[in-house]
């Protein structure tokens, strides 16, 4: 039987602190974990892809393989604001489905402060083109698919917020907050997104959980927002 390792990863951030994930690894995490920044290492520059673009291939192989995670790797991530919903799915998007998640409070153990580094891996990737939907593709078939909007009801109903350059959703878009209990979706073709890719995945691993699996729209509303001629629905 081979030796199955674990490795604990911090994905800890915050939106408007692009440094508050690090500062709070290094005042205390679990020990052993290393940290993966969600800006940084799970997400390209922002662009006209949106806010949080999805990393390219050779940024997350490098993260991923200076995280020490290889293809024998059990992966136990905990973050804040979806950052280990994040990892948990571009994991798989890569074609590692070994990862679990858990929350940071549920951790009773010591905490170590500092800097903590794991053995270089060679992580391999294998991605996946089954669980992602763009732009062009999810505007021709609105009326097809289950679209979930993950961000809070106020930016869902489109009241004006400091994060959306336009207020709004997509149309039809039903409203699924990320750090609210999960409704029940109709069935269909799920279709998750949020601000700019992150929160949608906790929905994404949710509907996982219950057996069930969505696609995500990566670029998300920071990248819909971006093209005036598609459409924006609001409440009246």
């Amino acid at each position: 039987m081979s030796h199955v390792r674990y490795r604990f990863v911090d994905c800890r951030w915050a939106l408007d602190d692009p440094e508050a994930g690090r500062r709070a690894y290094l005042e205390g995490h679990v020990p052993g974990a290393v940290f993966v920044d969600v800006e940084r290492e799970l997400s390209d520059p922002p662009g006209s892809r949106g806010r949080h673009p999805l990393p390219s291939n050779e940024r997350f192989v490098e993260a991923m393989s200076r995280a020490g995670i290889g293809g024998e790797t059990f992966v136990v991530a905990y973050g804040t604001m979806g950052g280990a919903e994040r990892l948990w799915w571009l994991l798989r998007h890569h074609g590692h489905d070994r990862c679990g998640l858990i929350e940071p409070d549920a951790w009773q153990g010591p905490l170590t402060g500092g800097e903590e580094t794991a053995p270089r891996a060679g992580f391999v990737s294998r991605l996946r083109a089954d669980d992602t939907v763009e732009r062009t593709e999810l505007s021709r078939r609105l009326a097809e698919l289950v679209v979930v909007d993950a961000r809070v009801p106020s930016r869902w109903r489109g009241e004006a917020n400091p994060v959306d350059r336009v207020a709004g959703r997509i149309p039809g878009a039903l409203n699924a907050p990320w750090n609210e209990a999960q409704p029940e979706l109709p069935p269909g073709d799920v279709v998750a997104y949020c601000g700019s890719g992150v929160t949608a995945c906790v929905v994404l691993h949710r509907l996982h959980l219950a057996g069930r699996d969505g696609r995500l729209y990566p670029g998300s509303w920071s990248e819909w927002e971006r093209y005036p001629d598609l459409p924006v629905e609001r409440e009246r």
